[in-house]
Protein backbone atom coordinates (compact mmCIF):
# COMPACT_ATOMS: atom_id res chain seq x y z
CA UNK A 1 0.00 0.00 0.00
CA UNK A 2 1.55 3.34 -1.47
CA UNK A 3 0.63 6.65 0.70
CA UNK A 4 1.32 10.31 -0.26
CA UNK A 5 2.74 12.81 2.12
CA UNK A 6 1.89 15.96 1.45
CA UNK A 7 3.30 19.57 3.20
CA UNK A 8 0.41 22.01 3.08
CA UNK A 9 -0.01 25.17 2.15
CA UNK A 10 2.26 25.27 -0.88
CA UNK A 11 0.45 27.49 -4.05
CA UNK A 12 -0.72 25.44 -6.56
CA UNK A 13 0.06 27.32 -9.98
CA UNK A 14 0.97 27.07 -13.38
CA UNK A 15 -0.02 24.76 -16.48
CA UNK A 16 -1.56 21.69 -16.37
CA UNK A 17 -2.83 19.32 -19.58
CA UNK A 18 -6.08 17.30 -18.79
CA UNK A 19 -5.76 14.12 -19.37
CA UNK A 20 -8.39 11.59 -21.58
CA UNK A 21 -11.55 10.98 -19.83
CA UNK A 22 -11.26 7.86 -17.80
CA UNK A 23 -15.03 7.54 -18.11
CA UNK A 24 -15.16 7.69 -21.71
CA UNK A 25 -11.68 5.46 -22.37
CA UNK A 26 -13.26 2.34 -19.94
CA UNK A 27 -16.23 1.89 -22.39
CA UNK A 28 -14.18 2.43 -26.01
CA UNK A 29 -11.98 0.16 -24.41
CA UNK A 30 -15.03 -2.53 -24.39
CA UNK A 31 -16.27 -1.20 -27.73
CA UNK A 32 -13.75 -2.37 -29.59
CA UNK A 33 -14.24 -5.64 -29.16
CA UNK A 34 -17.15 -5.63 -31.16
CA UNK A 35 -15.46 -5.75 -34.89
CA UNK A 36 -12.22 -8.14 -36.24
CA UNK A 37 -10.55 -5.19 -37.13
CA UNK A 38 -7.41 -2.69 -34.89
CA UNK A 39 -9.22 -0.39 -33.17
CA UNK A 40 -7.04 2.55 -32.17
CA UNK A 41 -7.79 4.93 -29.40
CA UNK A 42 -6.24 8.43 -28.21
CA UNK A 43 -5.52 10.36 -25.93
CA UNK A 44 -5.83 7.43 -23.64
CA UNK A 45 -5.31 8.45 -19.63
CA UNK A 46 -2.50 6.26 -17.91
CA UNK A 47 -4.47 5.22 -14.91
CA UNK A 48 -5.00 2.09 -13.15
CA UNK A 49 -8.33 1.22 -14.37
CA UNK A 50 -7.73 1.55 -18.23
CA UNK A 51 -4.65 -1.02 -17.06
CA UNK A 52 -7.31 -3.40 -15.90
CA UNK A 53 -9.67 -3.10 -19.12
CA UNK A 54 -6.83 -3.38 -21.09
CA UNK A 55 -5.71 -6.68 -19.06
CA UNK A 56 -9.45 -7.76 -19.12
CA UNK A 57 -9.73 -7.36 -23.00
CA UNK A 58 -6.50 -9.21 -23.53
CA UNK A 59 -7.98 -12.15 -21.78
CA UNK A 60 -10.83 -12.27 -24.29
CA UNK A 61 -8.30 -12.64 -27.46
CA UNK A 62 -7.77 -9.22 -27.79
CA UNK A 63 -3.96 -8.15 -29.17
CA UNK A 64 -2.73 -4.64 -27.21
CA UNK A 65 -0.54 -3.01 -28.33
CA UNK A 66 0.33 0.24 -26.07
CA UNK A 67 2.56 3.33 -26.08
CA UNK A 68 2.26 5.32 -23.01
CA UNK A 69 4.31 7.89 -24.40
CA UNK A 70 1.97 8.89 -26.96
CA UNK A 71 -1.12 8.03 -24.90
CA UNK A 72 -2.33 5.92 -27.41
CA UNK A 73 -3.24 1.69 -27.65
CA UNK A 74 -4.29 -0.39 -30.77
CA UNK A 75 -6.53 -3.41 -30.36
CA UNK A 76 -6.99 -5.87 -32.16
CA UNK A 77 -9.44 -8.77 -31.69
CA UNK A 78 -9.34 -11.34 -34.97
CA UNK A 79 -11.23 -14.21 -32.92
CA UNK A 80 -13.01 -13.98 -29.56
CA UNK A 81 -10.99 -17.03 -27.58
CA UNK A 82 -13.35 -16.45 -24.37
CA UNK A 83 -16.66 -14.64 -23.13
CA UNK A 84 -15.82 -15.28 -19.72
CA UNK A 85 -14.08 -12.31 -17.81
CA UNK A 86 -11.44 -13.63 -14.70
CA UNK A 87 -12.99 -12.92 -11.40
CA UNK A 88 -9.81 -11.73 -10.47
CA UNK A 89 -10.03 -8.62 -13.35
CA UNK A 90 -13.66 -8.28 -12.17
CA UNK A 91 -12.99 -7.91 -8.72
CA UNK A 92 -10.27 -4.62 -9.35
CA UNK A 93 -12.83 -2.77 -11.56
CA UNK A 94 -16.81 -2.16 -11.72
CA UNK A 95 -16.76 -1.28 -15.46
CA UNK A 96 -15.59 -4.80 -16.23
CA UNK A 97 -19.49 -5.30 -17.14
CA UNK A 98 -19.29 -3.17 -19.82
CA UNK A 99 -17.96 -6.09 -21.56
CA UNK A 100 -20.79 -7.89 -21.14
CA UNK A 101 -22.18 -5.73 -24.30
CA UNK A 102 -19.95 -6.12 -27.05
CA UNK A 103 -19.65 -10.08 -25.83
CA UNK A 104 -22.73 -10.36 -26.43
CA UNK A 105 -23.70 -8.76 -29.61
CA UNK A 106 -20.57 -10.63 -31.02
CA UNK A 107 -20.36 -13.85 -29.37
CA UNK A 108 -23.87 -14.33 -28.89
CA UNK A 109 -23.18 -15.12 -24.71
CA UNK A 110 -21.78 -13.52 -21.76
CA UNK A 111 -20.43 -15.06 -18.36
CA UNK A 112 -18.95 -12.23 -15.68
CA UNK A 113 -18.26 -12.34 -12.00
CA UNK A 114 -20.25 -9.44 -9.85
CA UNK A 115 -18.45 -6.26 -10.69
CA UNK A 116 -15.85 -4.46 -8.56
CA UNK A 117 -14.49 -1.05 -8.37
CA UNK A 118 -15.20 1.69 -5.60
CA UNK A 119 -17.38 0.76 -2.63
CA UNK A 120 -19.53 4.41 -2.82
CA UNK A 121 -22.79 3.11 -2.67
CA UNK A 122 -25.32 -0.05 -4.03
CA UNK A 123 -24.90 0.21 -8.13
CA UNK A 124 -27.97 -1.83 -9.20
CA UNK A 125 -27.45 -4.09 -12.61
CA UNK A 126 -31.17 -4.51 -12.87
CA UNK A 127 -31.42 -1.66 -15.85
CA UNK A 128 -28.97 -3.40 -18.20
CA UNK A 129 -30.46 -6.99 -17.64
CA UNK A 130 -33.87 -5.45 -18.41
CA UNK A 131 -32.13 -3.81 -21.58
CA UNK A 132 -30.70 -7.25 -22.42
CA UNK A 133 -34.12 -9.04 -22.55
CA UNK A 134 -35.63 -6.42 -24.27
CA UNK A 135 -33.10 -7.28 -27.18
CA UNK A 136 -34.17 -10.97 -26.78
CA UNK A 137 -31.26 -12.52 -24.18
CA UNK A 138 -32.15 -14.32 -21.85
CA UNK A 139 -30.35 -13.74 -18.20
CA UNK A 140 -29.19 -15.92 -15.09
CA UNK A 141 -27.88 -14.31 -12.10
CA UNK A 142 -25.83 -17.18 -9.71
CA UNK A 143 -24.52 -16.61 -6.66
CA UNK A 144 -21.02 -16.16 -8.35
CA UNK A 145 -21.55 -15.85 -12.06
CA UNK A 146 -23.76 -13.74 -14.59
CA UNK A 147 -24.41 -15.26 -17.35
CA UNK A 148 -25.97 -13.69 -20.70
CA UNK A 149 -27.03 -15.44 -23.72
CA UNK A 150 -28.99 -15.03 -27.09
CA UNK A 151 -29.59 -13.99 -30.54
CA UNK A 152 -30.24 -9.76 -30.52
CA UNK A 153 -33.10 -8.29 -31.89
CA UNK A 154 -34.13 -4.42 -32.14
CA UNK A 155 -36.98 -3.69 -29.73
CA UNK A 156 -38.10 -0.69 -28.06
CA UNK A 157 -36.15 -0.03 -24.39
CA UNK A 158 -37.55 2.44 -21.66
CA UNK A 159 -34.43 2.45 -19.03
CA UNK A 160 -36.08 2.40 -15.28
CA UNK A 161 -32.97 5.17 -14.65
CA UNK A 162 -31.04 6.93 -16.87
CA UNK A 163 -28.00 4.92 -16.20
CA UNK A 164 -24.66 5.79 -18.43
CA UNK A 165 -23.45 2.14 -17.67
CA UNK A 166 -26.46 0.68 -18.97
CA UNK A 167 -26.93 3.01 -21.57
CA UNK A 168 -23.62 1.97 -23.02
CA UNK A 169 -23.73 -1.41 -22.09
CA UNK A 170 -26.85 -1.61 -24.12
CA UNK A 171 -25.66 0.84 -27.07
CA UNK A 172 -23.18 -1.71 -27.83
CA UNK A 173 -25.21 -4.49 -27.53
CA UNK A 174 -27.98 -3.05 -30.12
CA UNK A 175 -25.58 -2.14 -33.24
CA UNK A 176 -25.42 -5.49 -34.00
CA UNK A 177 -28.67 -6.57 -33.41
CA UNK A 178 -31.59 -6.94 -36.07
CA UNK A 179 -33.64 -3.94 -36.66
CA UNK A 180 -33.91 -0.80 -35.10
CA UNK A 181 -33.49 -0.16 -31.61
CA UNK A 182 -34.95 2.78 -29.39
CA UNK A 183 -33.17 3.84 -25.82
CA UNK A 184 -35.76 6.01 -24.02
CA UNK A 185 -34.83 7.62 -20.77
CA UNK A 186 -31.19 7.33 -21.98
CA UNK A 187 -28.13 8.93 -19.93
CA UNK A 188 -26.83 12.06 -22.20
CA UNK A 189 -23.56 12.61 -20.36
CA UNK A 190 -20.36 13.34 -22.62
CA UNK A 191 -18.12 9.96 -22.22
CA UNK A 192 -21.79 8.53 -23.62
CA UNK A 193 -21.45 10.80 -26.48
CA UNK A 194 -17.84 9.97 -27.28
CA UNK A 195 -18.84 6.09 -27.32
CA UNK A 196 -21.51 6.88 -29.85
CA UNK A 197 -19.34 8.73 -31.83
CA UNK A 198 -16.65 6.28 -31.44
CA UNK A 199 -19.44 3.12 -32.84
CA UNK A 200 -20.62 5.69 -35.77
CA UNK A 201 -16.95 5.74 -36.63
CA UNK A 202 -16.98 1.78 -36.83
CA UNK A 203 -19.56 1.79 -39.23
CA UNK A 204 -22.78 1.58 -36.50
CA UNK A 205 -25.65 3.58 -37.23
CA UNK A 206 -26.93 5.80 -34.06
CA UNK A 207 -28.41 9.00 -33.73
CA UNK A 208 -29.79 11.03 -30.35
CA UNK A 209 -26.47 10.51 -28.40
CA UNK A 210 -26.70 13.42 -25.88
CA UNK A 211 -29.81 13.48 -25.53
CA UNK A 212 -32.18 11.06 -23.49
CA UNK A 213 -33.90 9.39 -26.81
CA UNK A 214 -30.85 7.61 -28.72
CA UNK A 215 -31.83 5.32 -32.14
CA UNK A 216 -29.69 2.31 -33.44
CA UNK A 217 -29.91 0.63 -36.55
CA UNK A 218 -28.60 -3.10 -36.63
CA UNK A 219 -25.76 -3.29 -38.94
CA UNK A 220 -23.84 -6.64 -40.58
CA UNK A 221 -20.69 -5.65 -39.25
CA UNK A 222 -18.58 -2.92 -37.67
CA UNK A 223 -14.79 -2.15 -38.81
CA UNK A 224 -11.86 -0.72 -37.38
CA UNK A 225 -10.91 3.10 -36.86
CA UNK A 226 -8.86 5.18 -35.08
CA UNK A 227 -10.71 7.57 -32.04
CA UNK A 228 -9.54 9.65 -29.45
CA UNK A 229 -11.26 9.96 -26.20
CA UNK A 230 -12.19 13.61 -24.82
CA UNK A 231 -11.37 15.51 -22.35
CA UNK A 232 -11.80 14.21 -18.20
CA UNK A 233 -13.79 17.36 -17.01
CA UNK A 234 -13.58 15.70 -13.90
CA UNK A 235 -9.95 15.89 -13.45
CA UNK A 236 -10.03 19.42 -14.56
CA UNK A 237 -12.58 20.73 -11.61
CA UNK A 238 -10.47 18.81 -9.57
CA UNK A 239 -7.04 20.92 -10.34
CA UNK A 240 -9.11 23.86 -10.60
CA UNK A 241 -10.27 23.49 -6.84
CA UNK A 242 -6.35 22.61 -6.04
CA UNK A 243 -5.84 26.07 -7.29
CA UNK A 244 -8.57 28.01 -5.43
CA UNK A 245 -7.78 26.70 -2.24
CA UNK A 246 -4.61 27.55 -2.75
CA UNK A 247 -4.60 30.98 -3.71
CA UNK A 248 -2.62 30.04 -7.50
CA UNK A 249 -3.66 30.75 -11.07
CA UNK A 250 -3.92 27.66 -13.21
CA UNK A 251 -3.63 27.36 -17.27
CA UNK A 252 -5.67 24.02 -18.40
CA UNK A 253 -5.13 23.46 -22.24
CA UNK A 254 -6.03 19.70 -23.72
CA UNK A 255 -9.71 20.67 -23.22
CA UNK A 256 -13.25 20.16 -24.69
CA UNK A 257 -14.96 23.37 -23.97
CA UNK A 258 -18.54 22.12 -24.41
CA UNK A 259 -18.95 20.26 -19.99
CA UNK A 260 -17.51 23.64 -18.45
CA UNK A 261 -20.62 25.24 -19.66
CA UNK A 262 -22.35 22.71 -17.16
CA UNK A 263 -19.90 23.00 -14.55
CA UNK A 264 -19.52 26.96 -14.36
CA UNK A 265 -22.76 27.70 -12.57
CA UNK A 266 -21.65 25.22 -9.49
CA UNK A 267 -18.06 26.62 -9.52
CA UNK A 268 -19.28 30.35 -9.06
CA UNK A 269 -21.81 29.89 -6.30
CA UNK A 270 -18.79 29.53 -5.19
CA UNK A 271 -16.71 32.78 -6.59
CA UNK A 272 -14.56 30.38 -8.81
CA UNK A 273 -15.16 31.51 -12.69
CA UNK A 274 -12.61 30.73 -15.29
CA UNK A 275 -12.29 31.68 -19.24
CA UNK A 276 -11.91 29.70 -22.10
CA UNK A 277 -10.09 29.66 -25.05
CA UNK A 278 -12.19 27.75 -27.55
CA UNK A 279 -10.07 27.87 -30.57
CA UNK A 280 -6.75 26.51 -28.26
CA UNK A 281 -8.80 23.94 -26.30
CA UNK A 282 -7.19 26.42 -23.10
CA UNK A 283 -9.21 27.74 -19.53
CA UNK A 284 -7.53 29.66 -17.72
CA UNK A 285 -8.56 30.02 -13.79
CA UNK A 286 -7.05 33.36 -12.15
CA UNK A 287 -8.01 33.56 -8.03
CA UNK A 288 -10.07 35.85 -6.32
CA UNK A 289 -8.78 37.69 -2.91
CA UNK A 290 -11.49 35.81 -1.26
CA UNK A 291 -13.62 32.91 -2.03
CA UNK A 292 -17.01 33.98 -1.10
CA UNK A 293 -20.51 32.05 -1.26
CA UNK A 294 -23.09 33.50 -3.47
CA UNK A 295 -26.58 32.84 -1.74
CA UNK A 296 -29.81 32.41 -3.05
CA UNK A 297 -32.38 35.18 -3.45
CA UNK A 298 -33.86 36.25 0.45
CA UNK A 299 -29.90 35.64 1.47
CA UNK A 300 -31.22 31.68 1.49
CA UNK A 301 -28.28 28.84 1.88
CA UNK A 302 -27.38 27.67 -1.10
CA UNK A 303 -27.39 23.66 -2.23
CA UNK A 304 -25.43 21.69 -4.77
CA UNK A 305 -27.19 18.70 -5.31
CA UNK A 306 -26.19 16.33 -8.20
CA UNK A 307 -28.01 13.98 -11.14
CA UNK A 308 -27.75 12.67 -14.34
CA UNK A 309 -26.36 14.91 -16.71
CA UNK A 310 -26.95 17.98 -17.43
CA UNK A 311 -26.87 18.27 -14.05
CA UNK A 312 -24.01 18.59 -11.43
CA UNK A 313 -21.64 15.52 -11.40
CA UNK A 314 -21.52 13.64 -8.55
CA UNK A 315 -17.47 12.99 -8.92
CA UNK A 316 -17.15 16.67 -8.38
CA UNK A 317 -19.26 16.48 -5.44
CA UNK A 318 -16.59 15.43 -3.01
CA UNK A 319 -14.23 17.83 -4.19
CA UNK A 320 -16.36 20.80 -4.22
CA UNK A 321 -17.22 19.94 -0.49
CA UNK A 322 -13.28 20.48 -0.14
CA UNK A 323 -13.72 23.85 -2.15
CA UNK A 324 -16.79 25.39 0.94
CA UNK A 325 -14.57 24.47 3.59
CA UNK A 326 -12.48 27.17 1.93
CA UNK A 327 -15.38 29.62 1.09
CA UNK A 328 -16.83 32.40 3.63
CA UNK A 329 -20.43 31.12 3.76
CA UNK A 330 -22.69 28.03 4.26
CA UNK A 331 -23.87 25.60 1.64
CA UNK A 332 -26.07 22.47 1.76
CA UNK A 333 -24.74 19.29 -0.30
CA UNK A 334 -27.41 16.73 -1.16
CA UNK A 335 -25.83 13.60 -3.19
CA UNK A 336 -28.60 11.50 -4.42
CA UNK A 337 -26.93 9.22 -6.32
CA UNK A 338 -24.63 7.56 -3.70
CA UNK A 339 -25.16 6.62 -0.10
CA UNK A 340 -21.40 6.01 0.94
CA UNK A 341 -19.87 9.31 -1.07
CA UNK A 342 -19.95 11.33 1.94
CA UNK A 343 -18.72 9.47 4.66
CA UNK A 344 -15.22 10.51 3.90
CA UNK A 345 -16.44 14.27 5.47
CA UNK A 346 -15.18 12.66 9.19
CA UNK A 347 -11.67 13.23 7.70
CA UNK A 348 -12.52 16.49 6.46
CA UNK A 349 -13.68 17.28 10.26
CA UNK A 350 -10.72 15.80 11.38
CA UNK A 351 -8.30 18.02 9.85
CA UNK A 352 -10.89 20.98 11.04
CA UNK A 353 -13.48 21.55 8.71
CA UNK A 354 -16.90 22.56 9.92
CA UNK A 355 -19.00 19.77 8.66
CA UNK A 356 -22.30 18.90 9.90
CA UNK A 357 -23.64 15.02 8.10
CA UNK A 358 -27.32 15.14 8.47
CA UNK A 359 -27.87 12.12 6.84
CA UNK A 360 -26.02 9.82 4.33
CA UNK A 361 -26.81 11.90 1.57
CA UNK A 362 -26.82 15.58 2.88
CA UNK A 363 -23.95 18.00 4.64
CA UNK A 364 -23.70 21.30 5.71
CA UNK A 365 -20.79 22.86 5.31
CA UNK A 366 -19.57 26.83 7.05
CA UNK A 367 -16.65 28.06 5.63
CA UNK A 368 -13.66 29.52 6.33
CA UNK A 369 -11.96 26.84 8.37
CA UNK A 370 -8.56 26.82 8.71
CA UNK A 371 -7.65 22.81 8.41
CA UNK A 372 -4.58 21.24 9.88
CA UNK A 373 -2.37 18.36 8.59
CA UNK A 374 -3.71 14.87 9.50
CA UNK A 375 -3.28 11.01 8.40
CA UNK A 376 -6.31 9.48 6.91
CA UNK A 377 -7.18 7.36 4.29
CA UNK A 378 -8.36 6.97 0.57
CA UNK A 379 -11.78 5.08 0.59
CA UNK A 380 -12.49 5.78 -2.85
CA UNK A 381 -11.28 7.81 -6.20
CA UNK A 382 -13.31 10.93 -5.78
CA UNK A 383 -12.82 11.22 -1.90
CA UNK A 384 -9.17 10.36 -2.68
CA UNK A 385 -8.67 13.60 -4.80
CA UNK A 386 -10.61 15.54 -2.43
CA UNK A 387 -8.26 14.40 0.55
CA UNK A 388 -5.07 15.19 -1.45
CA UNK A 389 -6.78 19.00 -2.46
CA UNK A 390 -7.57 19.34 1.51
CA UNK A 391 -4.31 18.66 2.95
CA UNK A 392 -2.83 21.02 -0.14
CA UNK A 393 -4.09 23.66 1.94
CA UNK A 394 -4.10 22.32 5.08
CA UNK A 395 -1.04 23.52 7.99
CA UNK A 396 1.58 21.09 8.23
CA UNK A 397 2.22 17.52 7.02
CA UNK A 398 -0.55 15.11 5.97
CA UNK A 399 -0.60 11.61 5.11
CA UNK A 400 -2.94 10.00 2.91
CA UNK A 401 -2.99 6.03 3.24
CA UNK A 402 -4.44 4.19 0.48
CA UNK A 403 -3.30 6.33 -2.69
CA UNK A 404 -4.08 3.40 -4.89
CA UNK A 405 -7.74 4.49 -4.85
CA UNK A 406 -6.34 7.58 -6.47
CA UNK A 407 -4.71 6.18 -9.32
CA UNK A 408 -7.11 4.36 -10.92
CA UNK A 409 -8.56 7.58 -11.91
CA UNK A 410 -5.85 10.34 -12.10
CA UNK A 411 -2.64 10.66 -14.04
CA UNK A 412 0.46 10.41 -11.70
CA UNK A 413 -1.46 12.45 -9.50
CA UNK A 414 1.90 13.63 -7.40
CA UNK A 415 3.99 14.55 -10.35
CA UNK A 416 1.49 16.62 -11.90
CA UNK A 417 1.09 18.65 -8.51
CA UNK A 418 4.64 18.32 -8.14
CA UNK A 419 5.13 20.44 -11.81
CA UNK A 420 2.41 23.13 -10.12
CA UNK A 421 4.45 23.74 -6.78
CA UNK A 422 3.21 21.67 -4.64
CA UNK A 423 5.29 19.63 -2.22
CA UNK A 424 4.04 16.11 -2.20
CA UNK A 425 6.25 12.48 -2.80
CA UNK A 426 4.75 9.05 -2.71
CA UNK A 427 6.02 5.82 -0.37
CA UNK A 428 5.63 3.24 -0.63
Amino acid sequence: MSRLVIQGRRVVSGVHRVSGNKNAALPMIAASLLTSEPVTITNLPDIADVSSMLEAAKSFGAKITRDRTSSKVIIETPKLKSARIDSALASKIRTSFLFAGPLLSRAGRATLPPPGGDQIGHRRLDTHFAGFKALGAKAQLGRKTLALKGELKGAKILLDEASVTATENILMASVLAKGKTEIYNAASEPHVVDLANMLNMMGAKIEGAGTNRILVEGVEALHGAEVSVGCDYIEAGSYIVAAAVTGGELTLTNIDPKPFEILENAFKRFGVTWTIDHKEGKLHYIPKKRLKMKYDLGDAIPSVSDGVWPAFPSDLMSILIVLATQTRGTCLFFEKMFESRLYFVDHLRQMGAKIVQCDPHRVVVTGPSPLYASRVSSPDIRAGIALVIAALCAKGESTIMNAETIDRGYVSVEASLQSLGAEIKRVG
